[in-house]
C-alpha cells in the first residue's frame, strides 16, 4: 500500500511540473523581446525552424513575429500608465512614425479580431495619416469614428499591433527608434 501512495505522489508530482513548465514556456515572454518604452517588439520567426513552443504561442496569441527581411512588428499591451488597453476607453496615440517604408496599425481584441469601421476598415497605415508640419501624429484610438486620425478598437480588452515592412530597424541594434505613447481618455 505504501509503494502504491508513493508511486501515486510521484506521477501527480510528474504531472503537475510538466503541465507547469509546459504552460510557463508557452506563456513566458518570448526569448528575443526587444522592449521600447511601453511597446515590445517581437523577434523574427522562421517556420522551418520554430521550435514546438514558439509554434504553440503562436496558436494560443495569434502574435506572430514577420520573418528576417519582411519587417518588425511590435505589440503594445498597456497605456503610458500601465493599465490595460481596454474598448471602452478612448485613448489617443501621439508621436513621429518610426522609419519603415510602410507601417499598418491594428487593434486586436483578445480573440483575434480587429476593431473595423462600418465600412470595414481595420488598421491605419502612414501612407493615409495625416501629420503636423513636424511630422507628429495624433490618433484617436476608440471604439466610435472621431474627426481626424481614426483607429477603430473592438470591444472589451485589445492590443495595438504596430507592422513596418522594409524597416532599417532591426532587434539587433543597439539603437530603437522612438515609439509613439499612448495616454487613457475617457472610459464609459
Amino acid at each position: 500500500m505504501r509503494f502504491l501512495l508513493s508511486l501515486l505522489a510521484a506521477m501527480a508530482a510528474s504531472l503537475i511540473l510538466g503541465l507547469g513548465s509546459a504552460w510557463y514556456m508557452v506563456a513566458a515572454p518570448r526569448t528575443g523581446t526587444v522592449e521600447v518604452g511601453a511597446w515590445r517588439a517581437l523577434p523574427t520567426i522562421d517556420a522551418a525552424t520554430a521550435d514546438p513552443y514558439t509554434r504553440a504561442r503562436i496558436a494560443r496569441t495569434g502574435e506572430i513575429g514577420m520573418g528576417a527581411g519582411e519587417g518588425l512588428t511590435f505589440v503594445l499591451e498597456s497605456d503610458e500608465a500601465g493599465r490595460d488597453l481596454d474598448g471602452a476607453c478612448d485613448h489617443r496615440l501621439v508621436g513621429r512614425s518610426p522609419p519603415a517604408r510602410l507601417w499598418t496599425l491594428t487593434a486586436i481584441g483578445r480573440d483575434g479580431r480587429p476593431g473595423t469601421t462600418p465600412e470595414g476598415r481595420a488598421h491605419l497605415d502612414n501612407r493615409n495619416l495625416l501629420r503636423g508640419g513636424d511630422g507628429r501624429f495624433e490618433i484617436a484610438v476608440a471604439a466610435s469614428a472621431r474627426p481626424g486620425n481614426w483607429l477603430p478598437t473592438p470591444k472589451g480588452a485589445y492590443v495595438l499591433m504596430l507592422r513596418l515592412y522594409d524597416t532599417p530597424v532591426t532587434l539587433a541594434s543597439d539603437r530603437m527608434p522612438e515609439m509613439p505613447t499612448l495616454e487613457r481618455g475617457a472610459c464609459r
